[in-house]
């Protein structure tokens, strides 16, 4: 029995199985896309709001190796839900240095802020201190570097 999809204007679509598709060869040439990965929490960990977040390590990592498998870099330590909402920064450089530490060459960019101060930054040196930390982190992973704008909040 085959199966169809019928429209309001008559036309009718004859549906399939989805062709097979291989997977990628190696990393897109022309372009470079970005996967922004999530983390993955450690289900059994107390990961209450305002404690340092307990990640899964292994599904984390297994998931940025599949991001890289279909061509993909990752854009890490960058979304809201990593950053400020969710991991502490203690956590965030962890992540940091395990994913650098498995990323294919220049398949990896992080991103660089002020969040392990308490608070915002008192003064333009303390905000400039802060961010030469991440970055430095950043770079001696072997990643590449974003460097996100910060509020005053």
């Amino acid at each position: 029995m085959t199966a169809s999809i019928r429209l309001i204007d008559g036309t009718t679509y004859q549906l399939r199985e989805p062709l097979p598709r291989p997977p990628a060869a190696g990393p897109a040439t022309s372009r470079i896309a970005y996967a922004a990965a999530h983390v993955v929490a450690d289900p059994f960990a107390d990961n209450t709001p305002g404690r340092p977040a307990v990640l899964d390590w292994d599904a984390t990592l297994a998931f940025r190796r599949h991001l890289w498998s279909l061509g993909l870099s990752v854009a890490d330590a960058m979304d809201t839900a990593q950053r400020g909402m969710g991991l502490d920064w203690g956590t965030t450089a962890e992540l940091i240095r395990r994913t650098a530490a498995e990323a294919p060459r220049g398949r990896l960019i992080c991103g660089a802020g002020t969040d392990q101060l308490e608070g915002p930054a008192r003064d333009l040196p303390e905000c400039i201190a802060a961010y030469v930390e991440q970055v430095e982190l950043i770079e001696s992973a072997g990643a590449g570097v974003v460097l996100m704008a910060q509020s005053e909040d």
